[in-house]
């Protein structure tokens, strides 16, 4: 895809500033990685995030969207949360043209169908609009609303040290220059220990058209996770290549915070049993 949020594949990514009273942040698919999960943040619940990313392309250049991009989320009902995020983009060009500024804006829905059974995934949609903020003559945006629409799902085994997600759907971009493409991917997460989760994922998309992100259909391999320094933060990183088709680099840091009280914060929770297992539960569901 084009620079800005339409650089949807491939990322580098820092710092997310917020402070309150946060609940753990949850280790699951999403950022870092290019898969994402079908759970929704918990009711009345934020999470947020300032990141940087960047997508790079040996024949169409690297967009970065740098320090200043943010993302919220918010758990509006149970089962559903709403996304936002406004990307600062730094589009370098293979001519050496470099511009920056705002990209495009992405509004979602994040909707979970079915929960997980023990013999059936859990189940969720989560389309996004992303609208036409930023200025497409300088490679800052796509220059018209164009849309996402993904199924994912997530299947946790072995007590939930391992956890799968897989999924994928439609890119839909009406705009010259511009095709609409199919993507997809799978996710292998591994707990290892209370604070450390680690995961592999394999993103494969179509071709996007001349002036998308890769001038072809690639498949990317990505290594990336999450460290919880506290309860309250988490830093999350990851970075990969394309293994077949088109040269595609993946790149991804950030800090990330959530926050907020719903009903299950008001449960008794003294009874609890105190196991080694506890923090993870929390961090994955």
């Amino acid at each position: 895809m084009d620079s800005g949020v339409a650089r949807t594949l491939v990322t580098t990514a820092l710092l997310t500033l917020f402070v309150a009273a946060a609940r753990p942040a949850r280790a699951q698919a999403g950022p870092p990685y290019q898969v994402d999960d079908p759970d929704p943040v918990p009711y009345r619940h934020f999470e947020a995030y300032i990141f940087s990313l960047s997508d790079s392309a040996r024949t169409v250049g690297t967009s970065w969207q740098g320090l200043g991009s943010y993302e919220m989320n918010y758990g509006a009902a149970p089962r559903l949360q709403l996304h936002f995020v406004l990307p600062f983009v730094y589009n370098y060009a293979p001519d050496g043209t470099t511009t920056y500024g705002f990209g495009d804006t992405e509004l979602g829905a994040k909707i979970k169908l079915l929960d997980e059974t023990k013999f059936f995934p859990e189940t969720g949609i989560f389309p996004f609009v992303e609208l036409p903020s930023g200025d497409a003559s300088k490679g800052l945006g796509v220059g018209t609303t164009w849309y996402r629409v993904p199924l994912w799902v997530k299947k946790g085994f072995a007590g939930d040290k391992w956890s799968v997600y897989a999924g994928g759907g439609e890119t839909i971009v009406p705009q010259d220059g511009y095709r609409n493409f199919p993507f997809a991917g799978s996710l292998f997460q591994h707990k290892f220990t209370d604070k450390l989760v680690l995961g592999l994922e394999f993103y494969g998309h179509g071709y996007e058209g001349t002036l998308g992100t890769a001038p072809d259909r690639s498949l990317l391999a990505d290594f990336g996770g999450y460290y919880a320094f506290t309860e309250h933060f988490q830093f999350l990183f990851a970075g990969g290549h394309s293994i077949v088709w088109a040269p595609e680099t993946y790149t991804y840091l950030a800090a990330y915070w959530t926050w907020g009280t719903g009903p299950e914060d008001k449960k008794d929770k003294s009874a609890e049993p105190d196991t080694s297992q506890k923090l993870f539960r929390t961090l994955t569901h």
